[in-house]
C-alpha cells in the first residue's frame, strides 16, 4: 500500500518585500522567475523512483507570491508533477495569491491546471494599515480579486488576516472582521503580528518607532481583546476554531496544514523548502527513523546546482525518538482537538504518561490542558499562552 505524502512547492518571488515578512522571498525579473520554474521542474523529475512509494494527498504552492506565475508556467509545473507523482483525484491543491496579481484568465488557467483551493493574503481591509504593512495592494484591489475568484468558481477559499498591527485599534480590527465575514469565505487564517528579526518592522521597533503616535502598537490587553473578538465573531457565523490561528466551516479545514500538525510525511520542492521523510523497514513496513532536511536557501545557487545535477539538500537531521515525541506533542496540541493518547502509544510504543505524566498533571492542575477520553487538548486559557504550554513538552 502506498504511503500518504504532502507536497510543498516554494516560489520565493514577490513584487516587493513586506515590512513584516521574514520568509525566504525577494523580487526578481521575469527571466529569473522562468529560470527558476525550469529548475523546479528538473527537481520534480529527480523524484521518479522516490514517488513510486507514495500517493499525494495535498499540494501547496507557497512563497513569496506564487500568483506571479504565468498560466504557461503553472501548466508546466503540474504537467511535471502529474508525470512523476500519483496525485489523489480528490487531493487538496492550494495556491497562495496576492490581490492585484491575478485576473480572470489567469485564475481560469490555474484551475484548469489543478488548483482547487486559493489562499489570499489580504491582512486588513483598512488601506492605511495595508500601506503601513508594505502591501502592494488596496482593499479595493482585494475585492476585485475576490470577485474574479468567485466568477471562476473556486469553492474553497482562505483569507489571511493580521491583528495587533502598529496603529491598529479595536474598532479597525472589528471593521476588518465584519467586512470579511460578509464575503462568506470558507476559511480564515487570523494571525497576530510577530516582530521577526531581520524585518523592517523589527528594525523600526528597536528604534522606538512603534512607541507612540500613529504607529503605536496595541497594548497587551487590546491584543487579547482582538483575539477574543475574532473567536466570538467567527464562531457566531458558524466558523469553528480548529487550530490556534485558523477557522473554517465544517469540512473546509486546510488538509495540508492539518498534515503538518499530524506529522504526515511531506516533501518540499524548490529553494529553501523543507521536508520530513520516514525511512521504512522494507520487511516489516515499520518506521525505522525520520529525517528532516532543507534545500539550499539561495535562488541563483539552487538553479545552478539543479542544472549541474548536484545535490540541493542541506541541514540533514535524523530525528531521535525524543525529537519525534516532542513534535507529536507541540505540533498536535496546536489543534483544538489536541492529540490522541492511543496514537502516541501506537507510534512510540509507550504510554503518554510514562513520558509526560508529571508535565500533564501540572498543566492540568493549572487548567492549561484538559483530557477528554482519548484526547489531550489545550484549554481556552492554554491557547492564550500556547507558546509557554507547548514548550513544556520539550524533553531536552
Amino acid at each position: 500500500m502506498k504511503r500518504e505524502l504532502e507536497l510543498y512547492l516554494h516560489i520565493p518571488f514577490c513584487v516587493r518585500k513586506c515590512n513584516y515578512c521574514d520568509f525566504f522571498s525577494a523580487s526578481g525579473t521575469k527571466e529569473e522567475l522562468n529560470a527558476y520554474v525550469q529548475a523546479l521542474c528538473k527537481e520534480i523529475n529527480r523524484y521518479k523512483d522516490f514517488a513510486k512509494e507514495y500517493i499525494v494527498k495535498t499540494v501547496f504552492l507557497g512563497g513569496g507570491t506564487p500568483s506571479l506565475l504565468t498560466a504557461d508556467q503553472m501548466k508546466l509545473i503540474f504537467e511535471n508533477l502529474n508525470q512523476i507523482f500519483t496525485i489523489d483525484p480528490v487531493a487538496e491543491i492550494t495556491m497562495e495569491m496576492n490581490p492585484g496579481t491575478v485576473n480572470i484568465e489567469k485564475l481560469r488557467s490555474y484551475k484548469q491546471a489543478g488548483i482547487n483551493r486559493v489562499s489570499i493574503g489580504l491582512q486588513s481591509t483598512e488601506n492605511k494599515e495595508l500601506k503601513m504593512l508594505g502591501r502592494i495592494h488596496t482593499y479595493e484591489d482585494f475585492l476585485n480579486t475576490w470577485e474574479a475568484v468567485e466568477q471562476v468558481g473556486f469553492k474553497n477559499r482562505n483569507i489571511d488576516l493580521m491583528s495587533a498591527l502598529p496603529g491598529q485599534t479595536l474598532k479597525s480590527w472589528e471593521n476588518t472582521l465584519r467586512k470579511i465575514l460578509t464575503l462568506n469565505p470558507e476559511h480564515i487564517s487570523a494571525y497576530s503580528l510577530i516582530l521577526e528579526e531581520g524585518t523592517n518592522f523589527y528594525e523600526w521597533y528597536c528604534k522606538g518607532q512603534f512607541d507612540a503616535g500613529d504607529w503605536k502598537l496595541p497594548s497587551e490587553d487590546d491584543e487579547y481583546t482582538m483575539g477574543e473578538m475574532t473567536i466570538q465573531m467567527l464562531e457566531s457565523c458558524g466558523m469553528h476554531r480548529y487550530e490556534i490561528s485558523n477557522y473554517a466551516y465544517p469540512g473546509k479545514e486546510c488538509r495540508h496544514n492539518l498534515g503538518y500538525w499530524d506529522r504526515v510525511e511531506y516533501l518540499g520542492i524548490g529553494a529553501g523548502a523543507a521536508s520530513l521523510i520516514s525511512i521504512q523497514n522494507k520487511n516489516t513496513s515499520e518506521i525505522q527513523e525520520q529525517i528532516r532536511f532543507n534545500h539550499v536557501k539561495n535562488r541563483d545557487k539552487y538553479i545552478q546546482t539543479i542544472n549541474q545535477k548536484q545535490a540541493i539538500e542541506i541541514e540533514h537531521e535524523y530525528l531521535t525518538l525524543e525529537n519525534q515525541m516532542e513534535e507529536f506533542m507541540y505540533l498536535g496540541l496546536r489543534k483544538t482537538a489536541g492529540i490522541s493518547k492511543n496514537k502516541f502509544h501506537k507510534f512510540f510504543g509507550k504510554e503518554i504518561g510514562e513520558v509526560y505524566g508529571n508535565i500533564i498533571k501540572r498543566l492540568e492542575e493549572d487548567e492549561l490542558i484538559i483530557s477528554k477520553e482519548d484526547n489531550l487538548m489545550l484549554t481556552h486559557r492554554g491557547m492564550d499562552i500556547s507558546n509557554y504550554v507547548l514548550s513544556e513538552f520539550l524533553l531536552s
